[in-house]
């Protein structure tokens, strides 16, 4: 079992920065860990993604303007959010899935975190 925990998250108005941290405790060496979301009425869709060799990926809406990395712990996972828009408010999740990041399908990671919410306001 690989249980998450993010924090960070919150309110701030368009143009502006927030950072989303994620710790995971797992008994596998080899992680895909990534970023979902979840905005009001939507389906959850990848944000983004990032492999053991520290290879990323992001989703279209977000290139340029989000950053995943990891930490110096292992397992340890930030998203940096740059330029917020109006359309990036939703719940926000940590997601795991042992081995290579191979699926941006929500339904194919196992692992997810509880949530942290992020609103930002134009």
């Amino acid at each position: 079992v690989v249980q998450l925990r993010e924090s960070g998250g919150g309110s701030v108005q368009a143009g502006g920065s927030l950072t989303l941290s994620c710790v995971a405790s797992s008994p596998y060496s080899a992680l895909c860990m990534a970023w979902f979301r979840q905005p009001p009425g939507k389906e959850r869709e990848g944000v983004a993604f990032i492999d053991s060799d520290a290879t990323t990926r992001y989703a279209d809406s977000v290139k340029g303007r989000f950053t995943i990395s990891e930490g110096n712990a292992k397992h340890t996972l930030s998203l940096q959010m740059n330029s917020l828009k109006p359309e990036d408010t939703a719940i926000y999740y940590c997601a795991a899935l042992v081995g290579a990041c191979f699926s941006a399908a929500p339904h194919m990671y196992k692992f997810f975190g509880q949530g942290t919410q992020v609103t930002v306001s134009s």
